[in-house]
């Protein structure tokens, strides 16, 4: 839906509101036109149920709205005495109609300064739950959330099994733009194994399901994307219901909030000139320096001089990534992650004979690599120059460029294009230059050879960008925590500095001084 069609939907249900509450708002002193007024209403509402006048804004916040309404449908009856269970009932599962029923057909009285305390145990707990999820989804949306590393396209930055706390306002909070989800959990519901969205699962439906999709819009952040930032973003290329489980519901479409996540290095912003030389990348003709924590990692051939050769105690001893012992013919190894300092290390190794980097030739093209089309011989080590779209720029759009583009036109910005006798058509007006709507990014790993990145499906759009990782909370190899690594910055230079000792201290602190000011009450 567009933002007219959402704003006249919001119109018609603010009318809805209207005609099942004015003679309520009435019978708790107010006039009826006040029902009717769209957002003023709902703030006299707040004051008729004796909420804080905070539930509006949660009322229009997508996702936490779905947990508000039924409160506020409850909240509603209670607050005209209709406090039984099956009023509770009637309100949330004819999704607020009952308060209709309230309004024309039962003499009520507005219960003035009711008590907002649960009558009941259970009611208490209920009531707690409740708003611990509105709180969680909340942060979670809108603030930080949490994030594990899969995968080792990021090593020696980041490692397989730590646990993140992704910022979302620092480039800006993505407003959710599927509007009927569960609240905080991704695209698929744990345990059911079911779509966790309201959705049709196939691209410009003309679906009630599909409609109710939100526009893109994101709030300010406070810094922009920079060159070797690690972020956070919905992958572009995901059209599988389960990325656990790829052979299952292949060409799945999914919303852009619900594709999965992924966790990359931002090497090439909008507006660069990117090109891979050798496995390193160039950004305006200059090779891009990474951060001094950061290690590129390539493959390599070692061959041993002996049969006694343990690909595993060469991963613990010098710290390779993915240490596949993949012997050949040669009684070659083929291990697929070193890093520059591991191989300097490495090649002392008495029994090794010879190192060699695996690299592909330059000309020699991979069919898997962006943008797949045989006119562009390209691979993982030797790529491009390729031009980043940038936002309000305009570039010549003929037959050579259009693989490069196609998918921004189309996928990203939702334009119609066919090629007709050798000319291009963009919304059927024939073209030969276009303009882009939105900045892109070229997201890649460290582990150049062991890394699905932007070398196998192109750019990332802004409005794919979910956040910026700022904290490792937790680090965990699968048998042993990394307890180096606990509470530590995801960027920054320098040695890692664990934090974890501090927090404990504030905790046991803030522990201490609770108990402390608790017992001094007791006390008098």
């Amino acid at each position: 839906m567009t933002l007219m069609q959402w704003f006249i939907f919001f119109l018609i249900i603010q009318f809805i509101h209207g005609l099942g509450t004015w003679k309520l708002y009435i019978k708790a002193g107010r006039q009826a036109w006040e029902a009717f007024i769209p957002v003023y209403n709902a703030i006299v509402l707040m004051k008729i149920l004796n909420r804080s006048v905070w539930w509006t804004v949660l009322l229009f916040l997508p996702i936490i709205n779905l947990i508000m309404f039924p409160v506020v449908w409850v909240e509603t009856a209670r607050s005209f005495g209709k406090n039984t269970f099956t009023d509770t009932f009637l309100a949330v599962i004819t999704l607020g109609f009952y308060n209709y029923y309230i309004n024309y057909f039962l003499v009520v009285e507005h219960v003035k300064d009711r008590s907002l305390h649960p009558k009941s145990g259970a009611g208490d707990w209920i009531n707690s739950i409740l708003f611990a999820i509105v709180a969680a989804t909340l942060v979670h949306t809108y603030f930080i959330q949490p994030y594990v590393i899969p995968s080792s396209s990021l090593e020696k930055s980041l490692l397989v099994g730590e646990f993140l706390f992704v910022s979302k306002f620092h480039y800006g909070a993505r407003v959710p733009m599927t509007a009927i989800a569960a609240p905080m959990v991704h695209d698929t519901i744990p345990l059911l194994n079911k779509k966790s969205y309201l959705f049709k699962d196939y691209k410009n439906s003309s679906s009630w399901k599909n409609k109710l999709q939100l526009p893109y819009m994101r709030l300010p952040g406070f810094e922009k994307i920079e060159h070797n930032d690690i972020v956070v973003f919905n992958s572009p290329a995901d059209t599988l219901f389960n990325m656990n489980n790829p052979n299952v519901d292949r060409n799945y479409y999914k919303p852009i909030d619900k594709k999965t996540n992924l966790v990359k290095r931002c090497v090439g912003i909008a507006g660069d000139s990117l090109e891979v030389r050798n496995g390193y990348v160039y950004i305006n003709g200059k090779q891009n320096v990474l951060p001094d924590r950061a290690q590129l990692q390539f493959s390599y051939y070692v061959q041993p001089k002996t049969t006694q050769f343990n690909p595993k105690q060469m991963k613990d001893m010098y710290g390779i990534t993915d240490p596949f012992g993949i012997i050949n013919q040669q009684n070659t190894y083929e291990f697929v992650a070193v890093s520059d300092e591991a191989i300097s290390k490495f090649k002392n190794h008495p029994n090794v004979i010879s190192v060699t980097p695996i690299r592909e030739e330059k000309g020699v093209r991979d069919s898997a690599i962006f943008p797949h089309n045989p006119n562009y011989n390209w691979n993982n080590d030797f790529f491009g120059p390729i031009y980043i779209p940038e936002a309000g720029k305009t570039i010549d759009i003929n037959l050579e460029v259009l693989p490069l583009y196609k998918r921004v036109i189309t996928e990203y910005e939702g334009n119609t294009l066919r090629v007709d006798d050798n000319q291009i058509y963009i919304n059927d007006e024939l073209t030969n230059t276009y303009t882009f709507k939105q900045d892109y990014y070229w997201m890649m790993g460290d582990n150049r050879h062991n890394s699905l990145d932007a070398r196998a499906w192109g750019f990332t759009p802004y409005d794919h960008v979910v956040g910026k990782p700022v904290f490792i909370w937790m680090s965990w190899d699968g048998k042993n925590p990394r307890w180096d690594r606990f509470f530590t910055t995801v960027h920054g230079s320098g040695k890692r500095v664990s934090y974890l000792i501090p927090f404990l201290i504030v905790l046991l602190g803030w522990f201490g001084f609770s108990k402390w000011r608790k017992r001094r009450k007791v006390n008098g």
